[in-house]
């Protein structure tokens, strides 16, 4: 069974993080650094899945590249520890989901990145 998150769109979802980050006093410029430094969407990139709908799915198999530092997300999303997740789209939502989460409670940013 495919999970219902997969198809959903990117764009209907990203307002959400957007709305998140923002009601904490952080930018959409910010998350989308966060979103860049996951995936290697640019600002033409990203604007480009949003613009095309694609889904969760598409938007991680399109991405231009990965980073290879994420596997050192760790911790709990939606009473889930990331690292312990076996689906690897699934992985990489909730990865998302962990950076949005640190960047709306104030976490550093050298430190959402992995830096």
């Amino acid at each position: 069974m495919v999970h219902p998150i997969f198809q959903m769109s990117f764009a209907s979802v990203y307002p959400h993080y957007v709305t998140k980050v923002e009601k904490k006093g952080k930018t959409k410029a910010q998350l989308d650094e966060i979103i860049a430094w996951l995936t290697g969407y640019d600002a033409d990139g990203l604007a480009a899945v949003l613009a095309d709908q694609r889904d969760f799915e598409a938007f991680f198999a399109d991405a231009p590249k990965m980073n290879p530092n994420r596997a050192l997300i760790k911790g709990v999303v939606c009473g889930v520890r990331v690292e312990d997740i076996e689906d690897p789209l699934m992985q990489e939502i909730r990865y998302l989901d962990k950076l949005v989460d640190e960047l709306a409670r104030g976490k550093k940013f050298e430190n959402i990145l992995r830096s």
